[in-house]
């Protein structure tokens, strides 16, 4: 059993399809046709079954899988280290991030660190929070920025980076727009505009209107932040929003206003793997997160 063999077996694997595997691949089907046969002729088990052009997996190709999917991704690890060990300052790190800090504070961080080390790579990953741990987890991702940041997850270890505000964001026509600041209560018989559930930004909010007594009327969904400036634009409803998402500019005939009693934030930070070092070029970045942001923090 050798590397080509697993490769084949896993692209194989995953599409189930060999033409497929072998397109992506770039070599000839028969090449990785034979490779799968002699790697079950050394197994001497079936790790597929044949069903026209198409393949699945036995039982025992199922579990197969899984243990090479993590035994590439060591071998891939151990490379990595030994090319980051030579020269940290031009590894890749793979981050993750959500959609409200898509637009300014992931990108702010990267450009300020590329002025230092300009020739490491960054592979982006946008999803969602419970995503964003299990991708840490999995070692799909090396590290992710996300608010809040976790407190009862052993799996993974996370650091503040900062504290932001969450706002209201109305419509221009809302009779309630040309207040300075409103109680979160002032809402409750507005229709609001949320990420789903399952979101951790709708727990925060449904937690804060929780707090002054109501339950939030939610008449419109998005998943993710553009999607609900944009029904806010049209007037379908109001939100509450981290205030960083509105740094450049408000989106057209909306208003942003403070929110008081209570005063609704969200903690925003970096997670990394709770059970594997960092590689070197990765605890660069990692450092240099916690003190770009502990010098914006000072400054403000």
């Amino acid at each position: 059993m050798d590397l080509r063999q697993i490769q084949y077996f896993i692209e194989v694997a995953e599409r189930e399809h060999v033409t497929e595997a072998a397109l992506a691949l770039h070599v000839a089907q028969s090449a990785v046709s034979r490779q799968i046969f002699n790697l079950e002729a050394d197994l001497g088990v079936n790790l597929f079954i044949r069903d026209g052009r198409n393949v699945r997996l036995t039982p025992i190709g199922k579990r197969f899988l899984a243990h090479m999917q993590q035994a590439v991704k060591v071998i891939e690890n151990a490379r990595r280290e030994v090319e980051e060990y030579i020269d940290p300052g031009k590894g890749t790190i793979r981050i993750g991030f959500p959609s409200s800090l898509a637009a300014y504070t992931l990108p702010s961080a990267i450009s300020a660190f590329r002025e230092q080390y300009p020739l490491v790579k960054f592979m982006l990953k946008q999803s969602s929070y419970r995503h964003l741990i299990d991708g840490v987890v999995k070692g799909e991702i090396d590290m992710a920025l996300l608010g809040p940041v976790p407190q009862k997850e052993t799996r993974v270890t996370g650091d503040i980076l900062f504290t932001e505000r969450i706002v209201a964001l109305l419509p221009v026509g809302h009779p309630l727009a040309d207040k300075a600041c409103l109680k979160l209560s002032d809402l409750r018989e507005d229709s609001f505009v949320l990420f789903p559930k399952g979101f951790i930004l709708r727990d925060v909010i449904v937690t804060a209107c929780e707090q002054v007594g109501f339950q939030p009327n939610v008449s419109f969904e998005g998943e993710d932040i553009d999607a609900i400036k944009g029904l806010i634009s049209a007037g379908l409803g109001v939100t509450l929003i981290p205030e960083i998402t509105l740094i450049d500019s408000l989106p057209r005939s909306t208003v942003k206003i403070p929110v008081s009693e209570p005063e609704v934030s969200r903690s925003v930070g970096v997670i990394i793997p709770g059970e594997r070092q960092l590689l070197p070029t990765e605890k660069l970045f990692y450092e240099f997160l916690k003190e770009f942001f502990g010098r914006l923090n000072r400054f403000q």
